[in-house]
């Protein structure tokens, strides 16, 4: 090993055998299959020097790829600390879509684009697919844009150009018109010399087939090719490397099939599975040394994962000694589990724990409302990571919007977030006039807009549809007097269309959005007032502390994919919930091997201690519900396992009874009152100014918006002469209040509001 280190430069330094062996097999197919903290970042980045140090390949002559910039710039820097700035010139490393780009640019006529074709974003994508479907006659609100734009995504990850569809897909979107619509949209493309993220690759695999000459050309360049996070790889991507690699066939993977989690944006655990088929002699080395956990916390998830049939296999071990056990807590509901990590993390917090270090890892978004209500509660700092918390997020707060609409008429910017939410057809034409009327009378939009649907300055389509919406808001001010806050909320949301505009768009954020909604409503069931829960939220909005404040991180396991804590804690851990019944719903065995995978994920990202929470209730719907642990919990060795719970049996009896699908808290569950809510101070008084404390009854601010008074102006009356913007030239015929009748030479007799004219 010393001949190894010295004839490298030292650059393999404290590299193990099996890291050291992945470096030097240079030739040939290679599966680096690594284990979690298993070290295969140090291993890959040395392979890569090793090449070029050895003179094995110019730095041109290497392809490497990875998922994210980030990934692509941590390897070029590590590179280059190992063998000096010459990894600058290595222009094929980077991300599938930045070198599957370059190639494009060289070789864009050949799918008819110029070589300086722009790549259109998301907003982009879907103001152009919304262009088609209004030119195709299609009703959007029913077939959304959104969801088109995510077929099309999902068609071109598996490598898929419209004449390849088959008559399931194309029956996905309108009725049999999803190939109709995928070719009318590339052509649009083209047209605009434009192509999306998805056609970086689907137009590179298209070349590569029809022009074996260039596939030919970059065969016969790239005389080593890498990979990095092999495992989440999708079809095309699959498709693009195997082309690039067969004639060398000097390609070597890295990654790990026990964390294949993205199948729902199109990864494909079975590309890595397959390595060795699809290139027959290849070396398979296993990194199971992990440098990352304790032997209890490793044993647990490899006695986990080993439940999974589709796998290559592995053990992980390590050569620290001692740790905590997995601990597996039971607790009555989710409130109790809420307090319960609470009080675990002051207590860490006090023995000297940093607060950077500790993670809370859900399966859903949702999951963290309870969590950080009770943070909010006892002042426990913490951060949201890879999304918004949960007050933050669009549709929480497009629902708060309308609740603080209903509750005060006169908060215009909660009425200017949801007047065209969802799309109603209200465009900023109709806004700007609501605000011009709105200043003119110096009262609030919600009023100016019912002021403005009794007279034509709308066109008919835009006032129908607004007088429609202040119709609902009246109505929905008069049962908020007599339906308590979590039911007006849903009410709100079904009868706006709201819930409908989510459902409609058949995708994966599209559920965790509705999700995240339940959740509103259920922690709405708290509050006996709407004012009372407003308050709440403006309590928690406001507590947003200094940036370089130590906190506890709050994210999906999804998210964590990646990253390490000392201390982790897993709640939630229940059936329907983790793993999640729509994942089991939808894919069936499949799902359910991927979400065995997803906890191994959650259970490996600690590295002094573990927890796991599961509760015996949880209140969906308004409705108190047993629920029995996860399977997965009965699936971890009892060896590596401690288990703490205040409920009969606990996860022993859980481990007995799976087998016979039986639940062992039938018996014990029951409703429970609604906790009581400790409010602290510093909540701001503004945003909920004029709320009546008793009981399921509105402040006097919550009066309808049509009763605020019409004073008629001074300067005009009947027999005026005036001009409005839009009618032009006429003769006032008669008025009421600020409302007039209005004879025009052009546009004949309208009722429009006095503020939109002036003497002529």
């Amino acid at each position: 090993m010393n001949a190894i280190h010295e004839s490298n430069g030292g650059f393999a330094a404290g590299l193990n055998e099996p890291q050291r062996e992945a470096v030097l097999t240079t030739e040939g197919p290679v599966l680096m299959l690594a284990g979690a903290g298993t070290g295969k970042t140090a291993a890959l980045t040395a392979r890569l020097a090793h090449l070029l140090r050895q003179r094995l390949a110019w730095p041109s002559e290497i392809l490497c790829v990875t998922f994210t910039n980030k990934a692509a710039r941590e390897m070029r820097e590590r590179v280059g600390q190992l063998i000096g700035p010459s990894v600058e010139g290595m222009p094929w490393l980077g991300t599938f879509h930045a070198v599957a780009a370059k190639m494009l640019r060289r070789h864009a006529e050949l799918v008819g684009l110029q070589s300086n074709f722009t790549i259109i974003d998301t907003d982009d994508q879907l103001r152009l697919l919304k262009q088609l479907i209004q030119a195709e006659g299609l009703d959007e609100k029913r077939w959304p844009a959104r969801q088109l734009a995510g077929l099309i995504d999902k068609w071109k990850n598996r490598g898929l150009n419209p004449a390849d569809l088959d008559a399931l897909d194309n029956e996905a979107y309108a009725n049999g018109k999803g190939q109709r619509f995928y070719a009318l949209y590339q052509n649009r493309l083209k047209d605009l010399n434009a192509c999306d993220f998805g056609d970086l690759l689907l137009h590179m695999l298209n070349i590569f087939k029809r022009e074996r000459d260039i596939l030919a050309m970059y065969q016969e360049r790239f005389k080593y090719v890498m990979v990095d996070e092999y495992q989440d790889t999708n079809a095309v991507q699959y498709l693009w490397l195997r082309l690039i690699a067969q004639t060398r066939k000097n390609i070597c993977v890295v990654g790990d099939d026990d964390q294949s989690i993205y199948s729902w944006r199109g990864a494909e655990v079975a590309n890595i599975l397959r390595f060795e088929k699809d290139f027959p002699g290849a070396k398979v080395i296993r990194l199971e040394q992990n440098y990352r956990s304790t032997p209890h916390i490793l044993g647990a998830a490899s006695g986990l994962i080993a439940e999974n049939a589709e796998r290559l296999g592995k053990t992980l071990w390590t050569e620290r000694n001692g740790g905590d056990k997995v601990r597996v807590i039971g607790v009555w509901d989710g409130p109790e589990e809420a307090r319960r990590i609470g009080e675990d993390i002051e207590r860490l917090e006090r023995e000297g724990c940093s607060l950077n270090s500790i993670a809370i890892l859900v399966r859903a978004q949702f999951q963290t409302r309870e969590i950080e209500d009770r943070f909010i509660q006892i002042g426990l700092s913490y951060k949201i990571v890879g999304g918004f918390r949960f007050y933050e997020r669009a549709e929480i707060r497009d629902a708060l919007a309308y609740l603080r609409l209903v509750a005060q008429p006169s908060d215009d910017l909660a009425f200017e977030r949801i007047y065209n939410t969802p799309k109603r057809g209200l465009g900023d034409k109709t806004l700007e006039k609501l605000h011009r009327h709105a200043r003119a009378r110096a009262i609030p939009l919600a009023a100016a807009a019912v002021e403005i649907c009794d007279t034509d300055e709308l066109p008919t389509r835009a006032r129908n549809t607004l007088a429609a919406l202040m119709r609902d808001f009246a109505r929905w001010r008069d049962e908020a007097r007599t339906l308590v806050p979590a039911e007006l909320a849903r009410t709100l949301l079904d009868e706006s269309g709201y819930t409908a505009a989510l459902q409609a768009e058949k995708s994966a954020e599209a559920n965790g959005r509705l999700e995240n909604l339940s959740e509103l409503a259920r922690a709405m069931e708290e509050y006996e007032t709407l004012g009372d829960f407003l308050e709440h939220v403006s309590l928690v909005m406001d507590n947003d502390r200094g940036e370089h404040e130590e906190k506890v991180t709050v994210m999906t396991i999804h998210a964590a994919k990646g990253l390490e804590f000392d201390q982790v804690f897993l709640p939630g851990w229940e059936e329907g919930v983790f793993p999640s019944q729509r994942a089991l719903d939808e894919g069936g065995l499949a799902s359910l091997e991927e979400e065995r995978r997803l906890a191994y994920v959650a259970i490996t990202r600690a590295k002094k201690r573990c927890t796991i929470l599961h509760a015996a209730n949880r209140r969906i719907y308004g409705q108190w519900t047993s629920s029995i642990p996860s399977r997965f919990i009965g699936e971890l060795p009892a060896d590596h396992v401690e288990e703490e719970t205040t409920l009969s049996g606990g996860a022993s009896l859980w481990r007995a009874q799976w087998s016979e699908h039986s639940d062992p808290f039938a018996d014990v569950a029951r409703a429970q009152p609604a906790r009581t809510v400790t409010r602290g101070p510093g909540w701001q008084r503004a945003a909920t100014q004029g709320y009546d404390p008793a009981p399921r009854r509105l402040p006097e601010a919550t009066r309808s918006a049509a009763s605020f008074a019409a004073k008629p102006r001074a300067d005009i009356g009947p027999g005026a002469r005036v001009f409005h913007d839009k009618f032009g030239y006429g003769t006032v015929a008669a008025q009421e209040g600020n409302k007039l009748e209005i004879d025009f030479e052009t546009a004949g007799r309208k009722r429009v509001i006095d503020s939109f004219v002036k003497p002529a």
